[in-house]
């Protein structure tokens, strides 16, 4: 080695550029269908827990993929600017992380598997991982960044080009985390060697695999043509229980490799193909990591999965490769099917086993009736509540728009007829012994129009082919509450709720009395009678309960000239503060803008922004002084934005 490449290895060292270590962690999973959601508006938080973290890492594994659907988090063009909900999460997930010592890989999932990367996105990549790099630089290395999921239909000539920028705006703020890059082709292995030599060291290089496909994605919708129909596809190739081609797919590739089956299903056929990602990492003496494999649940036959998942785990491991499976709970995850996906009750033994995992003591489920009350929404979904809605035009479970309790509400408006906001109870509950206790559903609402009709409906389960999920409502317009732009307190028995009666099957069914109390699948806030069009709702602390105590804590004129106005997306991140608040909005179009800071008795702090702004979103920050240049005393301040298009007001809290 001449004495000048040992200086630049030394100096490469120092900046945290150059790595001669193998990767750090071994095994792990995806935590999926959790902040890939459309905007951060809809990540439901508490669908995971630091506890979750915890019973992955006592699996025996030490890092968690994260796919984040970034871009959609994102205020778009043409700056990008991430929404600080997003951070408000993330921060929570790198805490945990950190605090189990486990690692946590930031997985750029803007993907959809039927377009095509745009060149375009380079102009995405460079805005948002710069925010994000700054965001974690000063964390643990147990943090990660992984530029993009399964870029695909771009040439790796042009995506090793974008990867390269990403790279490099990542690095003007960050030289010390690792990147994680992958080749088109959907991250395919077949790719890696069609990648870049890139000159930064500190880069790990990932792949995905999932092959045989029909055995790994037989019975997929989201495949061209479906796989629906295709289910039974054996692992190993097993001539006597091979499958004929359903019709809908004769003539189709899915045809053809079924009958070339006999070569691609085999052991030996695998171990080919996982060795030409082993001869890329071996000829570029990289670290090398599978990001994503697994099988597909519902078409597939158990002890197969198993097997496919022990051969495919064994031979990765066997050549140095760290792996995260696809996914944790879900479709291809690691709980039994059709489960509840309880840890202490419900994982796949044998997958377990099969992945050399640590296998927990498994115990079995017994179903009890609801004896106390419980939150709906509290600020977030509440505990064993999946998010089921099928969204009005504009829905946020964390509107900051003056909550009545906690810091935020949900907010719904403008949505079509039917459109609604649903609680998907997992496991279904038993809430017979509540409705014979005379408990009670008690939330808070307000909305600006007298003409808001809305139904509070709870549907059981269905049992069977004879059965039907019935309904059962209780109906909030102008007759029971006020809709005058100010919060009510709601408390509705359970026992005076009516039956509806059903739709399944494609029909309606007129109530028969056969809604039952002791299996409800979810509850649903259901815009029934007509559009939301014009219309804003809020709701807040939605709970069951046999306590009638709740108060309207929000009396605020609650900014009677903001619910009228347009949405500004206006947020206070952080908030508390004690040095300085960041203020972002959206402004729609060209005009002047007004941007105050107030007291609670409205006398004028300090004037933030007074000037005609182009269209586009805006951050400004307050430090808590006011127009002289005073520290104002800890305290609850409006910061009120005003423009052509309306106005709007958000509360700030200045601590010592």
């Amino acid at each position: 080695m001449t004495f000048n490449k040992y200086v630049l290895i030394i100096i490469l060292f120092l900046t945290g550029l150059y790595t001669d270590a193998q990767t750090p962690f071994h095994k792990g999973v995806n935590i999926t269908n959790w902040f890939q959601s459309s905007g951060a508006q809809g990540i439901q938080f508490r669908k995971y827990t630091k506890k979750d973290f915890s019973d992955i890492k006592s699996l025996g594994c030490d890092v968690i993929r994260l796919p984040v659907n970034l871009h959609g988090m994102t205020f778009g063009s043409p700056e990008y600017i991430i929404d600080p909900l997003l951070f408000t999460f993330l921060d929570s997930t790198v805490r945990w992380a950190e605090e189990l010592q486990i690692n946590l890989i930031i997985d750029n999932h803007s993907f959809d598997p039927s377009v095509n990367t745009s060149p375009d996105v380079v102009n995405i990549l460079t805005r948002v991982w710069p925010q994000i790099a700054e965001r974690y630089k000063n964390n643990s290395m147990l943090i990660w960044y992984e530029i993009l999921n399964e870029p695909h239909g771009i040439s790796n000539a042009l995506w090793g080009s974008i990867q390269q920028q990403t790279i490099d705006a990542i690095r003007a703020v960050d030289q010390r985390h690792t990147i994680i890059v992958g080749p088109s082709g959907y991250n395919s292995y077949h790719d890696l060697d069609e990648m870049p030599h890139y000159a930064d060291t500190n880069l790990l290089y990932t792949f995905h695999f999932y092959d045989p496909f029909i055995f790994t994605h037989q019975g997929a919708s989201w495949v061209t043509p479906s796989m629906e129909p295709l289910a039974g596809v054996p692992f190993p190739y097993d001539a006597d229980s091979m499958p004929e081609c359903p019709s809908s797919l004769q003539g189709s590739w899915i045809e053809a490799a079924l009958n070339n089956y006999t070569n691609d299903g085999t052991i030996a056929k695998v171990k080919s193909l996982i060795d030409i990602a082993v001869e890329f990492k071996t000829d570029r003496n990289v670290d090398l990591f599978c990001g994503e494999f697994g099988v597909y649940i519902p078409n597939s036959d158990a002890v197969d999965r198993v097997e496919w998942y022990h051969l495919v785990r064994t031979y990765l491991e066997e050549k140095d490769i760290p792996w995260t499976i696809w996914d944790y709970k879900g479709s291809f995850g690691l709980f039994e099917k059709g489960s509840n996906e309880f840890f202490e009750n419900d994982l796949n033994v044998p997958l377990l086993e099969a992945l050399g995992l640590i296998v927990p003591e498994q115990s079995v489920y017994v179903p009890y009736a609801d004896s106390v009350g419980f939150a709906l929404y509290d600020d977030f979904f509440g505990k064993g509540m999946y998010e089921a809605s099928w969204a009005p035009d504009t829905l946020s479970y964390y509107s900051e728009t003056y909550p009545n309790n906690g810091k935020y509400c949900i907010y719904m408006a403008d949505g079509a007829q039917y459109h609604s906001v649903a609680f998907d109870f997992v496991p279904d509950r038993d809430l017979s012994k509540l409705v014979a206790d005379n408990y009670a559903l008690d939330f808070f609402v307000r909305g600006n129009d007298p003409n808001i009709q809305l139904d509070l409906r709870f549907l059981d389960t269905k049992t069977g082919a004879d059965d039907h999920p019935w309904r059962i409502r209780t109906t909030i317009s102008n007759s029971v509450t006020s809709f005058d732009k100010r919060w009510h307190h709601m408390h509705i028995p359970l026992n005076s709720f009516t039956e509806q009666g059903s739709w399944d099957n494609g029909q309606w069914y007129n109530p028969q009395g056969l809604f039952d109390w002791s299996a409800v699948d979810r509850f649903e806030i259901v815009a029934e009678h007509a559009s939301l069009d014009g219309q804003k709702i809020w709701f807040d602390n939605i709970f069951i309960t046999e306590l009638d105590t709740a108060q309207v804590h929000e009396t605020a004129t609650l900014g009677i000239a903001m619910l009228m106005t347009t949405d500004f997306q206006f947020t206070a991140r952080p908030n508390p503060f004690t040095e300085k608040v960041e203020l972002s909005f959206f402004q729609p179009e060209k005009g002047a803008i007004n941007l105050t800071v107030y007291t609670l008795t409205n006398q004028k702090v300090k004037e933030l922004l007074v000037q005609t702004v182009s269209p586009g979103y805006f951050n400004v920050e307050w430090d808590g002084h006011n127009a002289s240049g005073q520290r104002l005393p800890a305290g609850i301040y409006l910061c009120r934005l005003s423009s052509t298009k309306g106005h709007d007001t958000i509360k700030i809290v200045l601590s010592d």
